[in-house]
């Protein structure tokens, strides 16, 4: 079973930053995507951005040029991985709660993804 702990979520103003982290542990990340949904209020889940793991990135539109997914991965018994979510000129409309999700399939599957508990992003303007 995976398990995905996130940190670095909170209050910023338009134009600031934040760094989202995510821990996964629980299988061999060689043949996993980690990446971050988000969830704003009264809307549905939206894949953000999407970490392969040779570290290939997949980005929504609407945050290109201003996130960025990075990450590093440890193989063995206790393998893990770390994925990263760099917010730069955040945007009212970046507010949601953001997820740390993991999946064998690209684009990845809400309904049988492992998820973490989320983190609350608010931008104010």
């Amino acid at each position: 079973q995976v398990r995905l702990v996130e940190s670095g979520g909170g209050l910023v103003q338009a134009g600031s930053s934040l760094t989202l982290s995510c821990s996964a542990s629980g299988r061999p990340f060689s043949s996993y995507f980690v990446g971050w949904f988000r969830q704003a209020p009264g809307k549905g889940h939206e894949e953000v951005a999407t970490l392969r793991w040779d570290n290939t990135a997949y980005y929504t539109d609407s945050v290109k040029e201003r996130f960025t997914i990075s990450g590093n991965i440890i193989d063995g018994d206790n393998a893990k991985r770390t994925v990263y979510l760099q917010m730069n000129s955040l945007k009212p409309e970046d507010t949601a709660v953001y997820y740390c999700v993991a999946d064998t399939r690209f684009p990845m599957r809400p309904e049988v993804a492992s998820w973490g508990q989320g983190t609350q992003v608010t931008v104010s303007s």
